[in-house]
């Protein structure tokens, strides 16, 4: 049997399914696509109501100007909500809007009935294999989370 290349066929497989699923899911939506950078600064949001701009841009690992152009485009197209913050009125509070809460929900719900549907077809034994990848696949993510928060 031939070794496996763990860390190569790894990548490429979570980055296939990823694109896959973006793919798949994309049909039907409703209203205009949203780029990776929005989609991550609306769950941000989402995930953190009242976060200002300057902390998103650290959360996000972007520029704060970068942040601002993905948050004027979000505003413009009513799925974020930007208030004056009462503490500082140079910065802004970032909420999102009922409609994006509603295209996130959406988005998570297709995604998981998608996978539900593809991991029943999956014999018993795939997936007794991927119930006990998980919590390696968990301690790979904090890896991850940790390299990318170190100074």
């Amino acid at each position: 049997m031939a070794s496996v290349d763990l860390p190569t066929e790894l990548s490429g497989l979570l980055s296939g399914i990823q694109r896959l699923l973006r793919r798949r899911l994309r049909h039907g939506l409703t209203g205009p696509p949203l780029r990776g950078a929005q989609v991550e600064l609306l769950r941000l949001v989402e995930a953190n109501p009242g976060l200002r701009v300057s902390a998103a841009a650290r959360e996000l690992r972007l520029a704060d100007n970068s942040v601002s152009t993905l948050v004027n485009q979000l505003v413009a197209a009513g799925l974020l909500v930007r208030e004056t913050d009462p503490a500082d009125r140079r910065a802004a509070l970032l909420r999102p809007a009922p409609e994006a809460v509603a295209r996130l929900r959406a988005w998570e719900d297709r995604r998981t009935a998608l996978i539900s549907r593809q991991v029943a077809r999956l014999p018993e034994q795939d997936r007794a294999a991927l119930t006990a990848a998980l919590p390696a696949l968990r301690r790979l993510a904090a890896g991850l989370h940790e390299e990318v928060e170190a100074p």
